[in-house]
């Protein structure tokens, strides 16, 4: 339980390991069952003290009965794991991964990371995938959180952070859009800006297919279809220029492109705009007036309108409302993304994504491949390209089946296949998309080596299983939502048995014949990554260990140990050549997949989503006694209406098809869902994974799968078909 304040024993100011506010908390030696006890810690800015449940109790993760403490190997593929000696663990994978890039060639080997681990892990993780393995097959599950956003974001403005401002500017703007997101059950701690901004004479308008705790708080709720969103964004624009709210100096001055996307808009009337989303003409003028004759005006948007097969044109629809609206590039006003997990934004600047080096830089940019090369001491024609988005590479994984095609670089991979991994702090056997199909790739590997804190679903199909050590203990930045660099501090040592992913990734290269540039300790690789970052977009050398322990953390880009860093951004211009924000020329389309009819075989929409219990694939928190009892288990949101036509009550069990497969979960009966939509979270495995459901259809720019929307078929269930649904 949490406590107020400091008592007996040395405390440890760090962060949350979970969602990306990344509140600030205090650990103290734990006098009882937990090795640590978990504390307030009122002068962090972002949550000013307040913690959610899983803040915490995420001190319960941390008991050694509850993760991994030894190293685990298969003597065979039928075999069950064992234990072993960290020698024999390390020499195993090694050996695997050099016998697959001898027969094959570089590119048959891959790397699978995780928008958790810090940026010292992502940075080395980045590194070692193309100087030890020298594959360009390395992406991370960051790819299924922000990556809409993040193209959206550069598309118009020329850089990407996820908000380009400080959270707490949200409290004291005029109206705020927040699109597809719930933050009452994903980031309970920054519901209170919404409520300030409330308490201050500010509106709230919330767009989602349910009506969720944070659609409670809204002035206006918008309703829509899943997956259309982008015709919603168009419909609003629309009535803001109809209307004549449309800012024209702002347009004229800081904007370009605006002639193309108001053409685009005007197709969109709102007649039509009600047809596509189900909103009513009444509402859509309200939120456009809203939003229009506000002073001051933020959009936010989250994994609704981002984790669709049309994520980056959706976003972009919203961004062209601030832009036409004069509400970006000053203060209280701008666009701006929630981002998921804990690291979802360093974890991409400094190597994990595909297309990317550290600093932000394009792997297909001849002076970033310079400037990379040059810190790592290589030569620059010795970076592998890019390789396959997370989805691409997770279906290209073992030697036959699959979707996903490519060309080898090396060896005799003619088939462009993936038959070695290494996949650190990800789940995809819960969190991928048609999770059963990836689940049949990662057992057609070669090798599968895993390293993880617990044996989550996917640990468990490994010939390998890396014990590492997790955020309390450990030392290592991560960057929240805000851009906001921060320091999570050692408090307690691991458990015998167990160690870092920064020296698991130094045993390997030195296995691999790189024994040095693989450093262990985790400031000596932020020096390292502060050099790498050195004049990108995502600039971190003026960052250091010092500064950001007496600062409560330092906003990039800083590019020099005299910069305040930059807590704001486009305040001056836009991060674009010509300094102007560009607008983005979309129009609708449907969803990749969409219900066939009340008389087809899959006549309903499904979206997924979490709850405020668990997170992500549940792989640590499903093991908290405290969580498992707000969200036991997977369940099956419909409306009365729905559930009269199936005949189906509370509790009762459901079967969810869809074109990729089945789940079996028991039915919650509500009226806060459309009646032509039902909702699943997603996080559990076993016959509740949600995520054996859904669409990896993705989008052309950013490589999101269609998580938010499919067609499914539901009817009641047997009881004995979910007798594993909550495992």
């Amino acid at each position: 339980m949490t406590t107020s304040g400091p008592g007996p024993g040395t405390a440890t100011d760090t962060h949350c390991p979970y969602c990306a506010l990344q509140c600030g908390m205090r650990l103290r030696p734990g006098a009882g069952p937990e090795p640590v006890e978990v504390l307030e810690r009122p002068g962090f800015p972002v949550n000013r003290g307040a913690l959610c449940g899983k803040g915490r109790t995420a001190a319960a993760v941390l008991r050694p009965g509850m993760r991994l403490t030894e190293p685990l190997v298969r003597d065979s593929r039928d075999a069950p794991l064992r234990p072993a000696s960290w020698d024999e663990a390390l020499d195993r994978v090694a050996a695997g991964l050099m016998a697959v890039r001898r027969r094959y060639g570089n590119d048959a080997v891959g790397v699978f990371g995780g928008g958790g681990l810090t940026n010292e892990k992502a940075y080395l993780l980045g590194k070692f995938a193309r100087v030890a393995l020298r594959t360009p097959n390395i992406d991370y599950n960051g790819r299924f959180c922000m990556s809409s956003a993040a193209a959206a974001h550069r598309r118009a403005f020329g850089i990407d952070r996820g908000l380009p401002f400080p959270l707490a500017d949200v409290a004291g703007t005029d109206c705020v859009i927040l699109v597809g997101a719930n933050p009452a059950e994903t980031m309970p701690p920054a519901l209170r800006y919404f409520r300030e901004l409330r308490e201050n004479g500010g509106w709230l308008i919330v767009v989602d297919p349910r009506r969720t705790r944070t659609a409670d708080q809204a002035d206006l709720h918008l309703q829509p279809l899943p997956g259309t969103d982008l015709a919603l964004a168009l419909g609003l624009l629309h009535l803001l220029i109809a209307d004549g709210r449309a800012d024209k100096d702002f347009i004229a001055r800081r904007t370009t492109g605006f002639a193309q996307a108001r053409a685009a808009a005007m197709a969109h009337w709102p007649g039509r705009v009600e047809r596509i989303t189900g909103v009513p003409v009444t509402q859509l003028a309200a939120a456009a007036a809203m939003f229009g004759e506000a002073p001051r005006g933020m959009v936010l948007t989250a994994r609704g309108p981002e984790q669709q097969s049309k994520g980056t044109d959706t976003v972009s629809a919203w961004i062209n409302l601030c832009l036409a609206a004069g509400k970006a590039g000053r203060p209280g006003s701008g666009y701006g993304c929630l981002t998921g997990q804990g690291n979802g934004q360093g974890g991409r600047e400094h190597g994990q994504k595909a297309d990317q080096l550290p600093g932000y830089r394009s792997i297909t940019d001849p002076a970033a491949r310079r400037h990379v090369a040059a810190v790592w001491g290589i030569d620059p024609d010795d970076l592998p390209g890019p390789g396959r988005s997370a989805y691409e590479l997770l279906d290209s994984l073992g030697g036959d089946g699959g979707d996903g095609s490519g060309g080898g670089i090396g060896g005799n991979n003619s088939d462009g296949r993936v038959r070695a991994l290494l996949l650190m702090g990800s789940n995809p056997a819960v969190s991928a998309p048609r999770a059963a199909h990836v689940t049949e790739r990662l057992r057609a590997l070669d090798l599968l080596a895993v390293g993880d804190v617990v044996l989550s679903e996917t640990a468990r199909l490994a010939d390998v299983v890396l014990p590492v050590t997790q955020w309390a203990e450990e030392t290592g930045t991560t960057t929240n939502l805000e851009g906001r660099v921060i320091l999570r501090r050692k408090a307690v040592d691991a458990p015998e048995g167990v160690r870092s992913d920064l020296a698991v990734l130094h045993g390997l290269a030195a296995r691999l014949g790189v024994p040095e540039g693989f450093p262990e300790d985790p400031e000596e690789v932020f020096e390292e990554l502060r050099r790498a970052s050195a004049g990108g977009q995502a600039d971190y050398a003026g960052i250091s260990y010092g500064r950001i322990r007496a600062e409560d953390g330092v906003f990039w880009p800083c590019p020099a140990p005299d910069h305040p860093g930059t807590p704001r951004l486009f305040l001056d211009r836009f991060a674009t050549p010509d300094g102007r924000a560009r607008f983005a020329a979309v129009t609708h389309r449907p969803a990749a997949e969409e219900p066939d009819g009340p008389d087809g075989d899959y006549p309903l929409f499904l979206t997924t989503g979490r709850v405020v219990g668990q997170y992500q694939s549940g792989a640590q928190t499903r093991r908290v006694d405290e969580l498992n009892r707000s969200a036991p288990g997977p369940f099956v949101e419909v409306h009365p209406v729905l559930a009269r036509r199936l005949g189906v009550a509370e509790g009762e069990l459901l079967a969810v098809s869809s074109r990729r497969g089945r789940a079996v979960a028991p039915a919650r009966v509500t009226d806060t869902i459309r009646p032509d939509t039902v909702f699943m979270p997603f996080h559990w495995g076993g016959k509740g994974r949600a995520n054996s459901l859904t669409n990896p259809a993705l989008d052309p720019v950013s490589r999101m799968p269609e998580f938010k929307v499919c067609a499914v078929r539901v009817e009641k269930a047997e009881a004995s078909a979910v007798t594993d649904a909550a495992s």
